[in-house]
């Protein structure tokens, strides 16, 4: 976890529609025993990565369905390619694409559409992952 007060969530989307509902259905304090949460939008891989070399990124979302570069290959290449990378959450196209989650290495993938509340639970719990004592 960063050395600040927040939980700093890297958004990827090419859509801002998705970026909005990822940021929306979570709110900046999801659950009461987690601090505050700062989101950084990225709509570009390079961007992705950029922010991800720089450090203090806790989690992060990635959309399977944007283009050109797709949220699994970006997952799998940053398992592969930063040391101890965040926990990655997938927005897969449809529930059946779940074992793609898997080949990217993202710890958790959820189907489109958003379901907030079932995005908020499942945020919350890998969040909760990162505040554990290292």
């Amino acid at each position: 976890m960063n050395d600040h007060q927040t939980l700093r969530v890297l958004v990827y989307s090419d859509d801002r529609d998705v970026r909005e509902q990822v940021v929306l259905a979570l709110g900046t304090r999801p659950h009461p025993d987690l601090p505050p949460f700062e989101y950084v939008q990225c709509a570009t891989e390079p961007v992705v990565f950029q922010q991800l070399d720089a450090g203090g990124i806790d989690l992060v979302i990635l959309d399977g369905e944007a283009v050109p570069a797709g949220g699994m290959g970006i997952a799998r290449q940053m398992k592969d390619e930063i040391y101890e990378a965040p926990p990655v959450l997938l927005l897969t196209g449809r529930s059946q694409d779940a074992w793609l989650a898997t080949w990217s290495r993202a710890e958790v993938a959820l189907p489109h559409p958003i379901e907030p509340i079932r995005l908020a639970e499942v945020v919350i719990d890998l969040a909760r992952g990162v505040r554990q004592p290292s």
